[in-house]
């Protein structure tokens, strides 16, 4: 049997070690001198991006009371990225806005992967906002230097998937965090609210820009080995010149072996090579 780490002993040696990496992320922002993002405005005026998410989905036998928690957790934390502008050297960071998502400051339990599994906790939901926002700067020029996630598995069955499998991100306050850096010469600025059904989000900036890119999914399908089944595919990122459409990039951004880690029998018989 595997040791196990001191963090899986008991409860109280999980708080310890969190309470640990925490002091030690604030340590770290505080002797590097990092020029985060913190001023906000009114909407610059070139729409770069712009995409939504629905809140309550139905994901396998997840309590649906957990659904309607982290739409309360996403309408307390939207507000305080909204508007946010990322200044030519700065650096955007999702925890630096938001906070630690606490009972004190209004949170509710919600979804939460821990030790590779579904479960819950205060503040609970948060994924959706950082997967937005990630989702969104793929779209851009920025430049992400902090990305978290769970590639190794595939815990619930799609539900209305807009994007492709293993764009995700995973963030637990403050030391798994998602952070941008704008090394580029204009300002962006995103826009993040919610409505009764989704999360709604933009890219902006200040003027437009030279290049597109697309997001595309290739060789997505499933396999079965020794009975287990998994979820294979990749992500490419490919960029090309507006003015001549002439392809300036073009690079596998994720590739997912994921575990399935729910009833197979969702699984349609023409997903399985």
């Amino acid at each position: 049997m595997p040791r196990k780490l001191f963090c899986e002993i008991s409860p109280a040696t999980y708080y310890l070690s969190t309470q640990k990496e925490r002091l030690v992320r604030h340590a770290q922002d505080f002797w590097a001198r990092t020029k985060f993002a913190h001023e906000t405005d009114a909407p610059l005026p070139t729409l770069i991006y712009a995409h939504k998410s629905l809140i309550r989905r139905k994901l396998g036998n997840v309590d649906m009371q957990l659904q309607e928690n982290k739409a309360h957790n996403l309408a307390l934390a939207a507000p305080l990225v909204n508007g946010i502008l990322i200044q030519p050297g700065e650096t955007f960071s999702l925890w630096r806005l938001v906070g630690n998502t606490s009972a004190k400051r209004g949170y509710k339990e919600g979804l939460t992967i821990k030790q590779h599994a579904p479960s819950h906790d205060v503040g609970g939901g948060m994924c959706q906002l950082s997967n937005l926002i990630h989702w969104m700067v793929l779209h851009s020029p920025l430049d992400i230097i902090e990305r978290h996630h769970h590639n190794d598995l595939d815990l619930f069955p799609d539900f209305g998937r807009q994007v492709p499998f293993g764009c995700g991100t995973s963030i637990l306050y403050n030391y798994l965090d998602y952070r941008v850096q704008n090394n580029s010469e204009q300002t962006f600025q995103l826009l993040v609210s919610t409505n009764d059904t989704h999360l709604c989000g933009e890219l902006r900036a200040q003027t437009v820009l030279d290049l597109s890119v697309h997001i595309v999914e290739e060789d997505a399908h499933f396999v079965c080995v020794d009975g287990q089944y998994y979820r294979r595919n990749r992500v490419v990122r490919r960029v090309n010149d507006k003015r001549t459409g002439n392809l300036l990039d073009a690079a596998i951004i994720d590739q997912a072996n994921a575990r399935v880690m729910y009833d197979p029998s969702f699984i349609a018989v023409s997903q399985v090579v």
